[in-house]
């Protein structure tokens, strides 16, 4: 589907960029893709790293920035929506900045979406929008339902959306991975609660689940890949063997275990070999089978959070993980 296409990413030079890039510029050949983002100074890094290939432009520009957003989709076929404001603390001390990005740049993109002609657009989310306790949640949660309806939005245009939703990515800035291993020998890793379970994903598994999307929506479907899980105890272990811990207690606006899907969503929610897909209601498309095609219904009350799965990544298997890609670490 993306051979020989011309395809724009959002927030283009954050963490899933940097691999995305690379890899769909191997697996499909695209005709050109364009790395938007409003950071001058990652896209002149990221720069250096294509140097003059032929098929990577950069335009700097914001989401909010609906005119430029125009402007940029310009001749494009493809969209990946990844710029988003994520960090908790920085959402819940600048409410207003982070509605801006994530709410009305969903907006925007949406907009510019469906008035250039783009194809199809897949839209980022994160574990935050099911059951929301926090503003990054509550926006993206937003964001999703903005890109579900941007389907019944577009009319008789040919615009799809739909939206992958994913944890923290394992070994990115800012994760605790990179965390753990910042710290000096001999200090004591904090634990914020040794109950405390996290899904553990990879940037190449985000970037599959993309693909997946992009070659299997009808629109408005949210993916949620199927990912092992982790007590953050065995984390610090896997990280740090000698070292101590040290429990702090839970941060505010965090939770004790992360949740891809809510009991409320069962209704809609099918299982399939290696993912989940929630259909909505509206339109009864969670009845169609265009949509759901071979997927069997989950059952009623069932929820994937990361304290209840049945795949649990061993501290062995984080380790053999964190050596394999140790240069790469904190880095993306």
């Amino acid at each position: 589907m993306l051979q020989d296409s011309t395809i724009l990413i959002t927030g283009g030079t954050g963490s899933f960029g940097s691999r995305f890039i690379p890899m769909t510029l191997e697996k499909y050949k695209p005709r050109r893709i364009i790395i938007y983002s409003r950071d001058e100074m990652k896209q002149w890094e990221m720069a250096k790293v294509y140097g003059d290939h032929p098929a990577v432009r950069f335009f700097i520009g914001d989401v909010r920035d609906r005119e430029r957003l125009y402007r940029a989709m310009d001749g494009v076929d493809y969209v990946v929506h990844a710029a988003a404001t994520k960090i908790v603390p920085t959402a819940e001390y600048n409410p207003f900045e982070c509605v801006k990005t994530n709410i009305n740049g969903a907006m925007n993109v949406i907009d510019a979406c469906i008035d250039k002609g783009v194809k199809r657009c897949v839209a980022l989310s994160t574990d935050k929008a099911s059951s929301p306790v926090n503003l990054y949640g509550a926006t993206k949660l937003a964001s999703d339902k903005m890109f579900v309806s941007g389907n019944s939005y577009a009319g008789s245009k040919d615009c799809r959306f739909a939206v992958v939703r994913y944890g923290n990515v394992m070994g990115s800035r800012g994760s605790v991975i990179p965390f753990f291993m910042s710290l000096p020998e001999g200090a004591e890793l904090p634990i914020t609660d040794q109950r405390m379970t996290r899904f553990m994903i990879t940037l190449e598994q985000g970037v599959d689940l993309v693909w997946q999307a992009f070659d299997d929506m009808v629109g408005g479907e949210i993916y949620v890949k199927k990912i092992p899980s982790m007590v953050i105890g065995d984390i610090a272990t896997a990280v740090r063997p000698d070292a101590t811990q040290k429990v702090i207690g839970i941060r505010p606006g965090e939770k004790l275990h992360e949740q891809m899907i809510g009991e409320e969503d069962a209704a809609h929610t099918y299982e399939y070999d290696d993912y989940y897909k929630i259909i909505p209601a509206i339109h009864n498309w969670s009845s169609d089978p265009v949509r759901i095609k071979e997927g069997k219904r989950v059952p009623d009350g069932f929820n994937y959070s990361s304290d209840n799965n049945k795949e649990w990544m061993k501290p062995d298997e984080l380790q053999a993980w964190i050596k394999a890609n140790a240069a790469k670490i904190g880095k993306f």
